[in-house]
C-alpha cells in the first residue's frame, strides 16, 4: 500500500517543481502559490504538504539552477584582459536578471529561510570579489569599487529590467554601458559617500 503512495507523492512533487520553476521565472518569487498548484494539476493542500513554506519550494527549485547559471566567474577570471573579465562578469549578471525574474529576485534579495538557495548564491558569486580585485590590481577598475557596490548596481538594473521588460527589453544594456564607463579607473574621482557595510547590505537585501 505504501509504495504507490510514495510514487504518487514523488510524482506530485516533481510536477510542482516544474510548475514552480516556470511560474517563478515568468512572474518572480512573489507569484501566487495557487497558480503553481493549478499548473501542476494538484490542490494547494498538496503543495503545502510537499512544501510547507515558500522557502522550502525555493530550496527545491533553485540551487542547481543557480550553480549552473552563476558559473561565469571562472570564465571572467580566465579572460586575458582584466577589464574584459570584469565587464563579462557584470554583463552576464545583468543578462541573467533580464532573462529570468525569479533569478533576478534571488540575486537582489535575501531569503534567510531558504538555506540551500543562500548557499548556492554564495558559491555562485564567490568569484565576484576575485574578479573585482583582479581588475583593480591591473589598474583598470576604480580602486574604491566594492562587492557591495556590485550589489547596488544589480538593484538599479533590476528596476530598469522591470520597467522596460515589455516595451524595450534590452534598454538595460544602455544603462550598463554608462555605468561601466564610469567605473574605469581613468574616470574615477573621489566619492564622499562610503560603500555599504556588510551589515547594511544584508539588512537592505532582507528588506
Amino acid at each position: 500500500m505504501n509504495k504507490p503512495l510514495r510514487r504518487d507523492a514523488q510524482y506530485n512533487r516533481d510536477k510542482l517543481i516544474v510548475a514552480a520553476s516556470a511560474v517563478f521565472t515568468e512572474r518572480g518569487l512573489e507569484a501566487p502559490l495557487e497558480e503553481i498548484a493549478r499548473q501542476a494539476g494538484v490542490s494547494i493542500g498538496t503543495l503545502y504538504n510537499r512544501f510547507p513554506t515558500r522557502a522550502h519550494l525555493f530550496d527545491a527549485v533553485f540551487p542547481e539552477r543557480l550553480g549552473t547559471v552563476l558559473s561565469f566567474g571562472d570564465e571572467a577570471l580566465e579572460c586575458a584582459d582584466a577589464w574584459d573579465g570584469f565587464v563579462l562578469f557584470v554583463t552576464k549578471l545583468c543578462e541573467l536578471q533580464a532573462a529570468d525574474r525569479s533569478l533576478n529576485d534571488l540575486i537582489t534579495r535575501r531569503f534567510p529561510d531558504a538555506t540551500a538557495v543562500a548557499e548556492a548564491c554564495g558559491h555562485g558569486l564567490d568569484k565576484a570579489t576575485d574578479v573585482i580585485e583582479r581588475a583593480q590590481r591591473a589598474g583598470v577598475l576604480r580602486a574604491d569599487f566594492t562587492f557591495a557596490d556590485l550589489v547596488t548596481l544589480t538593484w538599479a538594473n533590476a528596476r530598469i529590467v522591470a520597467a522596460t521588460h515589455d516595451t524595450a527589453p534590452t534598454a538595460w544594456r544602455r544603462h550598463l554601458a554608462f555605468l561601466l564607463d564610469g567605473l574605469r579607473a581613468t574616470a574615477a574621482h573621489p566619492i564622499d559617500e562610503p560603500p555599504l557595510t556588510s551589515e547594511q547590505l544584508d539588512a537592505a537585501m532582507r528588506a
